[in-house]
């Protein structure tokens, strides 16, 4: 009978422990797959021209290729929505002037700011890239790091909301500066799942607004009542950080792990070393 209990707590948990690959399986791939695909090329929902400054930026949704013309020299913004467990990843190419009419190389850059315009850093990528007399364009890229529903307030991490994307060429000569160049741009993100989940959360996102005064109506000429509100910068907002993440399954998995193995424990001790309590001949 022991030796049949042994065997059957045994079946119990390896069955069990074969439970996590099923359930991933099964349930996992729903939460893996929530990072936005890319648009078709022909999206007319596509955005064909960038901001030259923070309040200006294009926004821009995840997954969806942005394009614009300007001159190089000139400053290009974009802004696009990010939730926590991201870990967003832009990419821009640049298609330079003909070669040509260059007279050097150019050195173009792209930075990331967060909704209170602090600047972050890239975890991998080529942030900066120099582009030879020759070359016809220049890819760059910046991973950053995983978006956090929570932070301490002197920290400088990732949090929810609007990120500005710019773009620019540094170290242009005189020559350089106002020749026709394109750009396009595209942001997608990976889910990190529960591996990034802090105990904690942002009351509302970063996303800046800009209250429009009467002055600034007096110049513009509008006598519209309604530019003295506030208004909202971004109309991109990031879902809303919810509570449940994969770590309570494999939190869950942990403990019935746990209790089997003390369950198997016991089995194993089980009258182990026990007097017996009918005397001899009895």
């Amino acid at each position: 009978m022991r030796i049949r209990r042994v065997l059957s707590t045994t079946a119990l948990l390896a069955g069990v422990a074969a439970a996590p690959a099923l359930l991933g399986a099964a349930a996992f791939p729903a939460l893996a797959d929530s990072s936005p695909s890319a648009s078709p090329s022909g999206d007319d929902s596509a955005p064909t021209e960038a901001g030259t400054s923070f309040r200006t930026a294009t926004e821009v949704e995840q997954g969806t290729q942005a394009t614009a013309g300007a001159s190089t020299g000139d400053y290009l913004y974009w802004q696009f929505p990010a939730d926590a467990g991201q870990q967003p990843t832009v990419k821009a190419t640049v298609k330079l002037p003909e070669a040509s009419k260059r007279a050097a190389s150019e050195t173009w850059q792209i930075d990331v700011y967060d909704g209170l315009r602090r600047r972050q850093a890239c975890q991998y990528g080529a942030q900066t890239r120099t582009a030879g007399a020759d070359a016809s364009s220049v890819e760059l890229s910046c991973t950053l790091r995983t978006v956090r529903a929570w932070s301490e307030t002197w920290a400088n991490d990732p949090l929810p909301g609007t990120y500005y994307v710019r773009l620019t060429a540094t170290g242009l000569g005189t020559a350089d500066l106002g020749l026709p160049m394109s750009a396009q741009l595209q942001v997608d993100s990976k889910d990190i799942g529960g591996s990034a989940a802090v105990d904690g959360s942002l009351a509302k996102p970063l996303v800046p607004g800009i209250a429009v005064t009467s002055a600034d109506s007096e110049e513009d000429g509008s006598d519209d009542a309604s530019d003295s509100k506030t208004a909202t910068l971004s109309s991109l907002r990031p879902d809303t950080s919810a509570w449940w993440s994969d770590r309570w399954v494999w939190t869950a998995l942990g403990g019935v792990l746990a209790a089997l193995a003390g369950i198997w424990g016991y089995s194993l001790t089980r009258g182990r070393g026990r007097p017996s309590r009918i005397p001899p001949g009895a």
